[in-house]
């Protein structure tokens, strides 16, 4: 049997055999290996080059795994990577959720049977422009506890998890059959720290979960190389278009005899609300991936298909832990494949370079699906966010979202003040977007994008009701920030240097949006909107969401994610297997309020203003 006819019948065979491992019965699934030589990978004792790219399953629909991956392994891949997201599957201490869009074996399956192998990313941390990296917040919720450290509270949450993330993924280990053929250690640990007991325990920690059984690898930025590694094992560089040359350089001089890999080239640029929309040079790109093939690379683009970050789960960038800047629910990343799932200009390229190193002529590109635009009707109900707040909590002084066991969403703090009251109100620590009212009047909002701390009350003339409605814009995914990253009120609260104290506060996590009572009745304000957009047959389409101001929107039980007037998205994109024939209902939440008309169906995304980047980032 040739080895490729070898390799199609074990990943034919190889689901069949994880089912039967699960359950104790059937045949042993047949070994198989992957090994480092030299500068060279090997699969099965002969020298290989892994051709990846990186795919999350939480941001694609589960219905389109297949065909995302069809398309990766048409463009001549023969590798998908992937981060594990902490937070997705442990969104509360203990209770853990491997299902459906959340099932990381079966897209790992699904990639199996598609004939490609996995390289699989755990962290814990994870960056990836995700809440808060990947971490659940609860986390946060013990300040005492110290992210990506050695200590012992942090280190024993994080092997629960890894635990129960190994019972998912060990049986699809390499060297039991499966398609999982290297495991990355932590993520990019050399721009965080350089503390190689932490990674040594991590790397226990792995073992002890059953995610050390391949090969184990790290990776960094070029001049993190040396903090992020450890000795033993092979080390990856990461690095953006326009940097290749340099790159590989650096990782030839710091380990002259090492394997020869690139564990993230960034083949497009993620966009962040208020800046500008990212485009990145395909033609560049593919040709530093030709470079890189040519030279003996193994290669792992970063992204494939960004996809989405639906619901509360984009993240934000953060530098130095004052400057603050919020992630597009959109990661289109302008990927080989778009934010649907179609191939740009840049696939083809990418394909043609492939298969001039491969020598395997190139997959015809594929078809484009057509996403379309629906019928949608006006708002049709509304409720005010005042007429249906829950029971609140109270305190002394506020508490944070973590305190209040509540991970995304909003928190209205409520507390009266005296008559004679007024002058500077100050939010220390506001994490990360405010509207202040005195009794339900709007005296304006404080952006944590903006470094806006303080509003200005006017003097009361009799006793009066301070609202503070805050909502968590996404927590901090990069940086040493992510350690103090608790959202809400986080700090004291001050009225010309006095202390407010005695709160109510109404956790709003909106997590069930079929729970929201509806009427006829008009409403402005922070309110809740309901339209219904007709569907003849499902297709993908996108969501205008322009002239509406800041917000979340539902389709069906599906939250689609955040929108935000500011851009430079201005559509949410709506996936067709999400939809169904006939009436959809349309929910969506506002911060201004006053909406007259719901938003509109679409056939193409859109975007503000666009840079290019032609330099290495």
């Amino acid at each position: 049997m040739t080895w490729m006819a070898r390799w199609i019948s074990v990943a034919a065979l190889a689901p069949l055999a994880f089912a039967a491992a699960s359950s104790g019965a059937g045949a042993a699934t047949p070994a198989r290996s992957f090994s480092v030589l030299g500068a060279q990978f090997l699969k099965d004792g002969k020298p290989y080059q892994v051709i990846s790219a990186e795919m999350h399953y939480v941001r694609i629909p589960r219905a389109y795994w297949r065909d995302r991956l069809r398309k990766a392994k048409a463009m001549g891949l023969n590798t998908i990577t992937t981060y594990s997201f902490w937070n997705v599957h442990e969104p509360r201490p203990g209770a853990y959720d491997f299902t459906g869009q959340n099932d990381i074996a079966a897209f790992i399956r699904d990639a199996q049977a598609e004939g490609l192998d996995v390289i699989l990313r755990p962290g814990p941390y994870v960056c990836a422009e995700w809440e808060l990296g990947g971490y659940p917040s609860w986390l946060l919720k013990d300040r005492g506890l110290v992210l990506r450290s050695t200590d012992a509270k942090y280190t024993a949450a994080v092997e629960r998890w890894l635990i129960q993330l190994g019972k998912q993924v060990s049986p699809l280990m390499v060297r039991r059959g499966g398609p999982i053929i290297a495991i990355q250690l932590e993520n990019e640990y050399g721009a965080f720290g350089d503390d190689k007991a932490y990674l040594t325990n991590l790397q226990s920690s792995y073992r002890r979960a059953g995610l050390a059984d391949g090969l184990l690898f790290t990776s960094n930025q070029p001049s993190d190389l040396a903090k992020g590694s450890l000795p033993l094992l092979p080390a990856a560089v990461n690095f953006g278009s326009g940097g290749a040359a340099k790159a590989v350089e650096t990782l030839e001089a710091f380990r002259p005899k090492g394997v020869r890999m690139v564990g993230e080239y960034w083949a497009g640029w993620f966009d962040k609300w208020g800046e500008d929309h990212h485009e990145t040079d395909g033609r560049q790109e593919a040709k530093e991936l030709s470079f890189m093939l040519k030279r003996g690379y193994s290669v792992s683009l970063y992204m494939f298909h960004g996809g989405t970050s639906f619901g509360w789960m984009n993240g934000a960038d953060s530098h130095t832990g004052t400057d603050y800047h919020p992630d597009t629910t959109s990661y289109d990343y302008n990927a080989p494949l778009d934010e649907a799932g179609n191939p740009r200009y840049k696939y083809a390229l990418m394909a043609a370079a492939i298969a001039d190193v491969t020598g395997k002529p190139a997959a015809p590109a594929p078809v484009p699906s057509i996403a379309v635009s629906f019928a949608m009707s006006t708002v049709r109900r509304s409720a005010s966010l005042w007429d249906i707040l829950p029971a609140p909590v109270h305190a002394r002084q506020p508490m944070t979202f973590e305190e209040l066991d509540q991970n995304y969403g909003y928190v209205l703090y409520r507390t009266a003040l005296a008559k004679g009251r007024g002058g500077t109100l100050n939010l220390k620590g506001m994490h990360s977007f405010a509207q202040v009212y005195v009794n339900r009047k709007l005296l304006g909002t404080l952006d944590r994008r903006l470094g806006q701390e303080t509003i200005d009350l006017p003097t009361l003339d009799a006793s009066a009701t301070l609202d503070i409605l805050v909502e968590n814009t996404g927590r901090v995914n990069y940086s040493h920030a992510i350690r103090t990253e608790q959202a809400g009120l986080t700090g004291a609260v001050t009225l010309e240097g006095r202390p407010v104290e005695d709160w109510s506060m109404f956790r709003l996590p909106m997590s069930d949006p079929n729970a929201i009572r509806l009427s006829a009745k008009p409403c402005s304000g922070p309110c809740f909107y309901e339209a219904e957009m007709t569907v003849d047959r499902p297709a993908d389409t996108y969501l205008d969401m322009r002239g509406l101001h800041k917000g979340q929107l539902w389709l069906g039980s599906h939250n689609l994610g955040r929108f935000w007037e500011i851009g430079p998205v201005h559509t949410l994109y709506a996936p067709a297997p999400w939809m169904q024939a006939g009436a959809n209902r349309i929910l969506f939440f506002d911060l201004t309020g006053g909406a007259r008309a719901a938003p509109k169906s679409a056939s193409a995304p859109v975007f503000g203003k666009t840079t290019t980047f032609r330099e290495a980032q």
